[in-house]
């Protein structure tokens, strides 16, 4: 079973990269962005009994070692029929 996750900090909590980009974004002439917050994405590919089993276990991960449960938050989502491998960069 293949996962992604998005790992975000929490409202409320200080984006200190995310505020740098959008500075950046506005001294290259993106004025017009009200809001920028940066996050991280992991994809992982787990080999379980079940989708359920699988999730679980993606879960723990976030939990263990992948999210900073007191400063972020995350999402799981299945991704069905994907690969993990890189795409395309976009030049």
């Amino acid at each position: 079973m293949r996962f992604r996750v998005l790992v975000r900090l929490k409202r409320g909590i200080l984006d200190v990269q995310g505020a740098a980009v959008q500075r950046s974004l506005a001294g290259l002439g993106f004025g017009d962005v009200r809001e920028l917050r940066i996050g991280k994405l992991v994809e992982v590919d787990v080999d379980e009994a079940t989708p359920a089993a699988a999730r679980a276990r993606v879960d723990e991960m976030c939990r263990r070692l992948l999210a900073n449960p007191i400063l972020e938050d995350y999402t799981i989502e299945e991704i069905e029929g994907e690969r993990l491998a890189a795409r395309e960069p976009v030049r």
